[in-house]
């Protein structure tokens, strides 16, 4: 069972070996006849450019405010610790320059650097196509306001979409040679910043770092304040991302901002190959179920050909959701969840830094003069460094209250350990966060400093590169603190930087995903402070020879897990996803409308084929409440009323049940227990196929769900004449699954190998039944005796249906006419009548086997509709149009 799985280690591949991978996987598909465009569509929230519009067409265009005013550059303390200064702009074009450069001036937009990084790092000959928000558009000549999208003329649009189309950052990195191609999608402000602002910091982040709402906000926040702009943003994207689409793409969509793209995309691209990376933490199901749209968030996300985590926890926490929210079944090996016959694989990959460019920034002369003066300011003590955003999550307050504790337990450390603490500015102010750390600061300096000795060094801000360079490198211990966080460069960036100085150890809080990689670091939970303190004192009293083992074990994992790994591992896993049978599956096309009536008014007899539950009701909770809606009950009963019509429901319901529901219906024929009793059109008695059949085998199989029935709370065995199932819908679901799995593993390897029967594992149920017993020898008989049939109707929704597909492949290779061989069905019950082969009458366009689910279920139907009720609609139209078809005629 997935929850009681030991934790994977993360595997150590070369990136050689990974492109290399990819380069074999490419040859093999191409190989089997799959085409690959060469394409790679990123999908991001944010493009990383910042637009600004210089000569823009429309007049009277009104700046807005910005959202935050720009930090201005700062010098403070001794350290000489200035604020990053804004990304420098391309120069402004000159007034009288009209091409489309001239319309807009681009900057990089910082921040996902490891995301990017790793998307452009990816090599030919595949092209990258990175596709996002363009974000607020500036104004170019006054950098502090935003021009408003509705200002924005289709032909300024259409010139930002050009220059991108040149537009390549130059920076000191070999990679920036690569071509990486930006394409904006345009969202409409209030959408865009209800999105972001709204459902995405106000809900899902508070929620995935394990924070529900009341803990960061009024008591009057609503957790689905914001959905309608996060439903709105993600249609608008999925749109964009389908009018680019081209036959064989692959396509990466990025992060909790997206969720809901993935079923988008299916819908308007049902063949689409599609991963899914969620950078964030994934939240235990206990804290997810708490999310009032959780059902629409899952089901968006599923999907996706792959889900992709940064650790095996969220992974499995993702797969317990889906379980246990959605009531979805994992696949076999526990790796899969699937969604009404289309699996969404689920698995993880840690996301690493780009330490080969982290490498070479470490060498920039600005750094040395800047480490020597914190050497010569610090001198004779000890430095510990932490740099954080100012988020509740980031464990700032512990932090600084850990090394009070350090102090108190070890006052050696005194006058001698000084703790440099930089806090940059989070997205929204959080006033009562600022004070709760001057607070602790203050008071740690007042209690344990003097005129010559001040203990904490708080710099709230952000700052330039040499100086945090200059900070990892100088730091005789790195102290990072999160109570909850996804992926942390700066324990990645620290660990590269000590590499040319004192290989300092590293204290990681055990709460991130990047802890499971980073083994060696003093792993502490930052809620104990004790322990945080004394694995601080630990690590300033470790021995040169622990410092420099551990520091070589993690910068191997670190120059191994890259950005460049963590993207080239995406690519080689989705296109694993295309090579997998269940995933490239033949798309089964919607049912065609037009085709399906012309061969229905041109037959002369037509047979119609139902399933039950899943094709003519929804599936629900409780069986007992599937009962057929008056639309079903108006369609059955007028398809009946047409002599040219044969009707049947072949059900794994009991007799009763049917007889109940639909036994009214005149001219309605009915099988129940998937084939072991059949009643014909216009009779009354039901014939019983197991009266010849061994059943002595149905005590022994009862004895054996008696013992899971009794371990497994809320199952209930359901005994009928010809099977037996066990039921667990109402049991804790993963609990009953893996039940299910044990109980069908018995049943396989041990009864059916003495016995004439079969276990087929059904919907949050297991059920046995006689090998020659099913819904597809009852087609066979109902074809059988019926050949003169020129229009074929069969519709259902899982496994058990599937038998009835396979029964109607009618043309083997093709061949123009069809011939049946005696079912076992027939000759069973008149096992001393010699019976022939028949030939049909149907043509071989005129068989519809519908299934009911999406396109990308795995089945053996040739058309499909979404939902039941898209099968009564079309019973329905058939109906109607034999009316008007014979109205027109009078």
């Amino acid at each position: 069972m997935d929850s009681f799985s030991k934790h994977p280690s993360p595997t150590q591949v070369p990136l050689e070996d990974i492109r290399e991978h990819i380069l074999q996987q490419q040859a093999d598909l191409t190989a089997k006849g799959i085409k690959l465009s060469g394409r790679v569509l990123h999908i991001c929230h944010y493009l990383p450019v910042v637009s600004s519009l210089v000569h823009g067409t429309a007049k009277g265009n009104l700046p807005s405010p910005p959202q935050t005013p720009p930090t201005k550059p700062a010098v403070v303390d001794g350290l000489g610790l200035t604020v990053q200064s804004e990304a420098e702009p391309t120069p402004l074009p000159k007034a009288e320059d009209s091409t489309a450069s001239s319309k807009w001036s681009l900057s990089v937009r910082y921040g996902h650097g490891a995301m990017i990084s790793g998307i452009r790092s990816l090599e030919a000959p595949s092209e990258q196509l990175i596709i996002g928000w363009t974000g607020d558009i500036q104004n170019a000549y006054q950098p502090d306001t935003t021009v408003s999208l509705s200002s924005i003329s289709e032909e300024d649009r259409l010139a930002l979409e050009k220059s991108l189309q040149t537009y390549q950052p130059r920076e000191a990195d070999p990679d920036d040679e690569r071509k990486t191609t930006y394409i904006p999608v345009w969202v409409d402000e209030k959408d865009a910043h209800g999105h972001y602002e709204g459902y995405c910091k106000e809900t899902l982040w508070p929620l995935f770092h394990y924070l529900l709402w009341q803990d960061v906000a009024t008591e009057y926040a609503s957790a689905d304040k914001y959905w309608a702009p996060y439903a709105a943003t993600s249609a608008v994207f999925a749109k964009r991302i389908a009018e680019i689409y081209k036959p064989g793409d692959l396509i990466w969509v990025h992060d909790y901002h997206l969720l809901l793209v993935p079923k988008l995309l299916r819908q308007l691209i049902p063949e689409a190959v599609i991963g899914l990376f969620v950078h964030t933490p994934w939240p235990s199901s206990e804290v997810f179920r708490c999310l009032p749209r959780r059902r629409e968030i899952l089901d968006g996300m599923l999907g996706a050909n792959l889900v992709c985590f940064q650790t095996y926890s969220y992974q499995r926490h993702f797969i317990s959701s889906c379980i246990r929210v959605c009531g979805y079944e994992t696949t076999a090996n526990q790796k899969g969840i699937d969604v009404e016959g289309h699996v969404a694989a689920v698995n993880y990959s840690p996301v690493g830094i780009d330490s080969a460019r982290v490498s070479r920034d470490i060498l920039r002369p600005g750094i040395q003069p800047k480490l020597d003066a914190l050497h010569a300011l610090y001198e004779g003590k000890k430095i510990i460094v932490g740099r954080d955003k100012l988020d509740v999550v980031k464990g700032v307050v512990q932090k600084l209250r850990a090394f009070e504790k350090l102090l108190q337990d070890y006052p050696q450390w005194i006058g001698k350990v000084v703790l440099i603490q930089v806090t940059s500015p989070a997205l929204t102010d959080s006033p009562k966060l600022e004070r709760q750390v001057s607070e602790v600061v203050a008071h740690i300096n007042g209690e344990y400093g003097s005129l010559d000795f001040i203990p904490v060094h708080h710099y709230h801000q952000t700052i330039k590169k040499d100086e945090f360079y200059a900070l990892l490198s100088v730091a005789d211990l790195a102290l990072i603190t999160p109570l909850r966080d996804g992926m942390n460069t700066t324990s990645m960036e620290f660990v590269i930087a000590q590499e040319r100085t004192k290989k300092s150890p590293l204290v990681l809080s055990e709460f991130m995903g990047i802890s499971n990689n980073m083994s060696e670091a003093l792993q502490i939970n930052p809620w104990n402070l004790g322990d945080v303190a004394a694995a601080i004192n630990h690590g300033l009293t470790m021995g040169p020879e622990e410092k420099a083992e551990r520091h070589d074990k993690m910068y191997k994992v670190v120059n191994i897990h890259t950005s460049h790994s963590w993207a080239a591992t995406l690519v080689k896993m989705l296109l694993k996803q295309i090579g997998l049978e269940n995933v490239m599956a033949r798309q089964t096309p919607f049912m065609e409308k037009n085709r399906l009536e012309d061969y229905y008014l041109k037959a002369k007899k037509r047979l119609f084929l139902f399933d039950y539950d899943g094709t003519l009701t929804p599936i629900v909770k409780t069986p007992s409440m599937a009962v057929p809606s008056e639309a079903t009950l108006e369609a059955l009963e007028r398809l009946c009323a047409d002599p040219k019509n044969l009707v049947y429901i072949i059900s794994g319901r009991d007799a009763e049940f049917l007889i109940q529901h639909l036994g009214h219906i005149k001219g309605l024929g009915m099988s129940a227990e998937h084939g072991g009793f059949m009643r014909a059109p216009g009779e009354i008695e039901w014939t019983n196929f197991t009266e010849v059949l061994d059943m002595s085998w149905l005590q022994e199989v009862e004895e054996i769900f008696k013992y899971y029935t009794e371990r497994t709370t809320g199952s209930h065995i359901e005994v009928k004449k010809s099977s037996i199932t066990w039921h667990y819908r109402a049991s804790d679901p993963e609990w009953g699954l893996f039940q299910c799995r044990q109980c069908q593993d018995l049943l396989e390897n041990n009864l059916s190998r003495k016995r004439p029967i079969e276990v087929l594992v059904g919907k949050k149920n297991l059920e046995v039944r006689p090998i020659a017993i099913n819904k597809g020898e009852i087609v066979k008989r109902i074809l059988y005796t019926n050949p003169d049939a020129e229009f074929i109707f069969c519709a259902g929704d899982d496994k058990t249906d599937e038998d009835m597909f396979r029964a109607l492949i009618l043309f083997p290779e093709d061949e123009p006419k069809a011939t049946l061989q005696p079912p076992i069905s027939v000759t069973q019950l008149e096992p001393r009548r010699k019976f022939e082969p028949v030939e049909l009458a149907i043509a071989q366009g005129a068989v519809f086997t519908t299934a009911v689910g999406v396109s990308s279920k795995r089945t053996l139907a040739s058309w499909h509709v979404n939902t039941p009720g898209q099968i009564v609609d079309h019973m329905l139209g058939l109906v109607n149009l034999r009316d008007e078809t014979e109205g027109a005629k009078l």
